[in-house]
């Protein structure tokens, strides 16, 4: 954030968690280097989608941070279908349209694992993603995990390049971002420009 007076570290970090609701906290407070853009600066997010698939396994004090689902999940199938969608695509099937911005990406890292009974993440890293991206991704993976698509689906969805009804954008609660990788501090506003050029995003100050 940019601020119209000085202010201490110490007091914007007094003074934020001051005012965010109790499920939010800011743990350390700094100033950014010259030409830092949280958005356009990165050079790739992570998110992780979790889901539970066994009524054994469920954990009702994760209920915010973990989607339910009826049947039981085959990782392996998932993976598969995940992996065939690697790569720089148009993922216009998997975004909510956006005039004048671009929808292609490169998905770095789409892989699932069973990290406890009941229990699954999926992992999903890219360069950025448009607007429900992920939640899309992972709802296409559900449906192959559980049976009812073949493996093939998803990498079928996706190069048809149209928003396809039959994709469920899942629930946000399951999804948590984990990591945002940056470059070194002398590249942030070379990174930024590059982001708004190839993504045909309008930057506007203030």
């Amino acid at each position: 954030m940019d601020l119209d007076t000085p202010v201490t570290a110490r007091d914007l970090f007094r003074r934020l968690n001051g005012v965010l609701p109790e499920d939010v906290a800011v743990t350390a407070v700094g100033e950014a280097p010259e030409g830092f853009d949280a958005r356009f600066s990165a050079l790739s997010r992570r998110y992780v989608y979790r889901v539970c698939d066994d009524p054994a396994g469920w954990d009702p004090l994760r209920r915010q941070e973990v989607l339910r689902v009826g049947r039981p999940l085959d990782v392996g199938r998932m993976n598969q279908a995940a992996s065939e969608l690697l790569g720089e695509h148009d993922f216009a099937a998997f975004c909510k349209k956006r005039e004048g911005a671009s929808t292609v990406r490169a998905l770095l890292d789409f892989s699932w694992a069973r990290v406890a009974p009941g229990l699954l993440e999926g992992t999903v890293i890219a360069d950025a993603f448009c607007h429900s991206m992920v939640r899309a991704l992972v709802g296409s993976i559900i449906p192959v995990g559980d049976g009812r698509r073949e493996v093939d689906w998803p990498a079928s969805v996706l190069a048809a390049r149209v928003r396809d009804s039959a994709v469920t954008v899942l629930p946000a609660h399951g999804l948590t971002l984990e990591e945002v990788r940056y470059p070194a501090d002398e590249e942030l506003a070379a990174r930024a420009v590059q982001s708004r050029q190839v993504r045909g995003e309008v930057y506007q100050r203030g």
